[in-house]
């Protein structure tokens, strides 16, 4: 018998990356997304707790489950009683649950773990039709600093109350994660808990077996770890052993049982059964030579007890044959964790004081065939996806194996900092390395164990101690647009003396000089040959004297192909091998080196995110308030503080008017409001609006289905209440640097100017804004209770703030009063208004110098009563007639098919027929200059025909034309039965998929995105009512549309 599938989610429906290499073969991606893809797989609903989430564990099934119908995902929330619901489905079930797909899945962490503690201990028996799987994901925050730690220290208070109907099994590598999750699956007596290590091993991207699925799910719990190779415990070193370290299945446990080789007469014993505990399981697995037994249990405290020690001192109580051995705990707090694990000398000296006898050679977990590489870079960088790159040139070896593991620092530096680690080793059959960040931890005053490092993101040498972090003789690449004196110049003085006490040698390459010089008059294509630029500068330096150019062509083809935006290959690699310069270090008696100035103290890097900041400020340079001589300047000495020109050797009829939104990095037009026109009832609930814009000498220009960005602005009276409430001056000149021109340029505006038009001060603050504003705060509770929100725990709390309540910065600042940043370090922290893009309701050809724009009013009302407005739509609706107003153009997917004859069809509800009023303008245009057009079908759902048929009369009149040949309106609320868009389709089922399959028509939907799945079942139905295809064979082949562009959704 096969594992039971959760309803449509077959081979076909999962993720490419799996389907390729399924089956017992190799793939290359993180194991947390394969145990995503497995749970989702085989489990007939996914709890998803919001601690997970927090961890970067659960946000792919959850977007499978708006794919896919087979996969049923409850959002949960982690609070005490948490999965009660659970243990009553289990208890109770409805016919459904009762299937053989019955296996109930929950994503939560070891807090989250404690938390279910009662549900838990209240779970029925299992059985074939109703049973328990925990997948959780083994990361926590630590400290004030939030670093994310493989403690698991949190597991202890969790089994004591456990039932012995759960089996606790625990993982520290990729393939055992991935193993042990589908093997949690197949297990029929037990409920499983499976905490893998999610701090690293699960996240990194190295190659796994995917398990074969031809496995009968009917097995017992020690049947199924036999048939994978696995036992209760693991044990390695003397088999002679006097001396034996006992310690969980975990990161350490595995750096641990690689050391103990190493050492005469010592043993390491890794547990991966927790529960139940067998004593005669290790018994047998220790040799009978042991006298002293040492057990490392991790513990959040040294105060608290650890669950491992009371479990090993009674396996030997009352053993035959066997002398009893002294016992000793232990107890390993997260602070003493990560003390052993970024220091693997510490980790060796640990074992040392535990080994009978010293070896003759230190014991050390390098491999000398192993490169170590490590990267620093800014997570929104188009450069930062140069590590992946690299792996990907030696993904296919079959001699060699990468790895690779992204960490994320998002709190020291605005926008964050992203630490990739990459190892290239020979090829290797062995399935339990070491993990990454021990082989190569980053950590403060680091002895540097990288033997290469490259730094992305020059402004790092300046405000971080990344220039440690490499070993002693070996290169270091910096990108940047500094020369080599630039570098030397802004090196602090430590930094130099670093480099020439460890003989480093250091190169620079520009990747942005090189594609601009390349790119010519195709600057569109200068980022991709950016990266290019950066891969072969380093690939020149990792093979160093063996490095040619016909080397790097051969590699750079593998991953670029011939040629890249337009530029052949082969001149690609002879200016990057020119570009690639040494930066000379000078020596102590050096004028550059006596002159380098004493910086403030370097900041480390902290690993505190699995998932790069949100909506960080791209601002990386510091605002400042000055007096009205500094706005003086800007105006008398304009040339030197304007904007950087785009492309200053293209002239362009209508130029940027930069000036007027300075701090705006997209080309912008100054538009006039010319008519604001309110579409529904005053009295409806609802303010669905028309505007028009009038666009004369603005040179602006949108296709078909573009959006319009507007540069909205915030409220007067909100901006000057706040101004009041903050106690600062609204016509204080303030200075901001522009993101464009790297801190050179700067802009000067009143502090109310820069609130009402660029600072997003009542915008929706992320996580790294709390941790950024603690370390402003005055007093200890309000910067603790600002971390812990910033910190996984606070998940909950930051999703009630952010999506119950709804905060804004304002409203952040106002809760912790005494977190008062100056107004200059505000809008640092909190950055610029995003533009609002709205779907264009215009054709050009058909309007002339005019846009127009469908818009609905977001508001809604607080908890606590108080009415709350969205920012852009409040800004539109209060346009009156020539009130000029700042946009911008954005691509889209909804493009018009290459032939007019093509027939469309449109289903949009409520402001998604915005798009599709462009498409009737344009077809009626075309139609009115004699060209033939093909049918057009429109679908449109509202509630109620006499408030919400939006542009009705144009409507009707396309209908009456013959523009639209056949619309399906659809207005739920106004019969006894609801009707949606889907079933209007279903009436037209056959000549859908007359236009579809045999006339190569074009499908889009627009609106918001709960009616996809539905649309997406009508379709298939049609499909196999006139096509004769199985649900199956229909859906791969709307699938196969959306490759085509004849199946194009734009949702929200």
């Amino acid at each position: 018998m096969v594992l039971p599938q959760a309803d449509g989610l077959s081979l076909n429906s999962i993720p490419s990356f799996v389907k390729e290499h399924h089956g017992s073969h190799k793939t290359y991606v993180p194991v947390s997304t394969l145990i995503e893809w497995t749970s989702s797989r085989y489990s007939s609903h996914v709890y998803v707790y919001d601690l997970a989430t927090a961890v970067g564990f659960g946000k792919l099934t959850e977007k499978w489950a708006l794919e896919n119908k087979g996969i049923h995902v409850i959002p949960s929330q982690s609070r005490s009683g948490a999965g009660l619901s659970i243990a009553g489905r289990l208890s109770g079930g409805s016919s459904d649950d009762t299937s053989l797909k019955s296996i109930l899945t929950t994503y939560t962490t070891p807090i989250g773990l404690s938390q279910m503690a009662h549900a838990l201990s209240i779970l029925p028996v299992p059985t074939t039709s109703g049973r328990l799987v925990l997948q959780v994901p083994n990361v926590s925050v630590v400290g004030e600093a939030l670093t994310l730690s493989p403690s698991l220290g949190h597991i202890s208070a969790s089994l004591a109350s456990l039932p012995e109907s759960i089996l606790v099994i625990l993982s520290s590598t990729p393939q055992e994660a991935l193993n042990i999750a589908s093997l949690s699956y197949r297990i029929s007596d037990y409920h499983v808990i499976h905490i893998f290590d999610h701090h690293s091993s699960t996240r990194e991207n190295h190659h796994v077996v995917v398990p074969s699925e031809n496995a009968d799910d009917k097995v017992t719990f020690e049947d199924a770890l036999k048939d994978e190779g696995y036992g209760f415990f693991d044990y390695a070193g003397d088999n002679d052993a006097e001396t034996v370290v006992v310690l969980l299945n975990s990161p350490l446990a595995g750096a641990a049982l690689k050391l103990a080789t190493q050492f005469p007469g010592l043993g390491v014993v890794s547990v991966r059964v927790l529960k139940p505990w067998s004593a005669d399981a290790l018994l047998a697995i220790l040799p009978k030579t042991v006298r002293h037994v040492h057990v490392l249990d991790e513990v959040l405290a040294e105060t608290f007890g650890g669950s491992l020690y009371p479990e090993v001192f009674s396996s030997f109580w009352g053993a035959e044959e066997r002398i009893q051995p002294d016992i000793h705990e232990h107890r390993v707090a997260p602070a003493r964790l990560r003390q052993l694990l970024s220091h693997p000398s510490t980790l060796t000296e640990l074992l040392a004081g535990f080994a009978p006898v010293q070896p003759k050679v230190s014991p050390t977990l390098d491999e000398a065939l192993v490169k170590k590489l490590l990267f620093f870079s800014s997570p929104a960088s188009h450069l930062s996806s140069l590590p992946l790159l690299i792996t990907k040139t030696f993904t296919n070896s079959r001699t060699i194996e990468t790895r690779h593991l992204i960490d994320f620092d998002a709190y020291s530096k605005p926008g964050g900092i992203a630490a990739d680690r990459v190892t290239i080793a020979p090829h290797s059959d062995v399935h339990n390395p070491v993990a990454l960040p021990i082989l190569l931890p980053i950590t403060d005053e680091s002895l540097g164990y990288s033997d290469c490092l490259v730094i992305l993101d020059q402004s790092l040498l300046k405000t971080h101690s990344v220039l440690e972090h490499v070993k002693a003789k070996k290169p270091v690449l910096i990108l940047t647009s500094w020369t080599p004196e630039e570098i030397l110049s802004n090196l602090p003085k430590q930094s130099l003396e670093l480099l020439l006490s460890r003989s480093s040698r250091v190169y620079i390459v520009d990747p942005k000089a090189v594609a601009s010089s390349l790119s010519g008059s195709n600057p569109s294509n200068a980022l991709d040959l950016e990266v290019v630029v950066a891969y072969l500068g380093f690939s020149r330096l990792y093979f160093g004297s063996g490095a040619s150019q016909t080397l790097l062509k051969t590699l750079a083809q593998n991953v670029f192909g011939d040629s890249v935006g337009g530029v052949a290959l082969e001149e690609l690699v002879s200016k990057s091998w020119d570009s690639l310069a040494e930066v000379p270090i000078p020596g102590e008696g050096d004028s550059l080196f006596t002159n380098a100035s004493d910086s403030n103290e370097l900041k480390g890097f902290e690993f505190n995110s699995i998932t790069p900041p949100e909506n960080a400020p791209a601002q990386s340079v510091q605002a400042s308030v000055e007096s009205w001589h500094i706005a003086a300047k800007h105006l008398l000495f304009p040339e030197a503080y304007a904007p950087i020109a785009q492309n200053p050797e293209k002239a362009e009829e209508y130029s940027q008017q930069a000036e007027l939104r300075p701090e705006v990095p997209e080309r912008t037009f100054l538009v006039t409001c010319t008519v604001n026109r309110r579409l529904t009832p005053l009295e409806y609930d609802r303010n669905v609006f028309h505007l028009e814009f009038d666009t004369s000498n603005t040179g602006l220009k949108y296709a078909i289905g573009e959006a319009l960005g507007v540069h909205g602005w915030n409220d007067d009276e909100d901006v000057l209440d706040f101004c009041r409430w903050y106690g600062v001056d609204p016509n204080q000149i303030i200075t901001l640097p522009l993101a464009e021109g790297g801190g050179k340029v700067m802009h000067s505006r009143t502090v109310f100017q820069a609130l009402q038009q660029q600072i997003d001060i009542f915008g929706k603050p992320p996580k790294s804004f709390y941790a950024a504003l603690a370390e402003h705060s005055t007093s200890r509770e309000d910067r603790m209770a600002l971390l812990f929100i910033a910190a996984p725990e606070g998940a909950g709390t930051f999703k009630k703030l952010s999506e119950t309540e709804t905060v804004t910065f304002a409203d952040v600042l106002q809760r912790f009063k005494s977190a008062r940043p100056d107004i200059a370090k505000l809008c640092e922290l909190v950055g610029d208004i995003k533009p609002r893009h709205y779907s264009i309701a215009s054709a050009q050809d058909a309007v002339g110098d005019r846009v127009d724009l469908l818009v609905v009013t977001v508001d809604w009302v607080l908890p606590s009563g108080s009415p709350r407005y969205g920012q852009c739509t409040r800004y539109l609706a209060g346009l009156k007639v020539g009130q000029k107003v700042t946009v911008s153009i954005k691509p889209s997917v909804m493009k018009l098919p290459p032939s007019h004859e093509q027939p469309i069809i449109m289903a949009g509800l409520g402001t998604g027929a915005a798009p599709f009023r462009a498409f009737m303008q344009y077809r009626a245009w075309l139609s009115a200059q004699g060209t033939p057009v093909g049918p057009l079908l429109y679908y449109f759902g509202s509630r109620h025909r006499s408030e919400e048929y939006l542009y009705g009369e144009e409507i009707e009149a396309y209908i009456t034309d013959g523009v639209i040949t056949h619309a399906g309106l659809a207005f739920s609320r106004d019969g006894k039965k609801k009707v949606y868009i889907q079933h209007k389709m279903r009436e037209d089922a056959e000549s859908l998929v007359k236009m579809l399959a045999k006339d190569r028509g074009v499908f889009y939907l627009c609106g918001p995105t709960w009616p996809v799945p539905d649309v997406f079942e009508a379709l298939v139905g049609a499909l196999v009512e006139y096509q004769g295809k199985t649900v199956e064979e229909a859906g791969e082949y709307l699938e196969s549309l959306k490759e085509e562009e004849r199946y194009v959704l734009e949702v929200y």
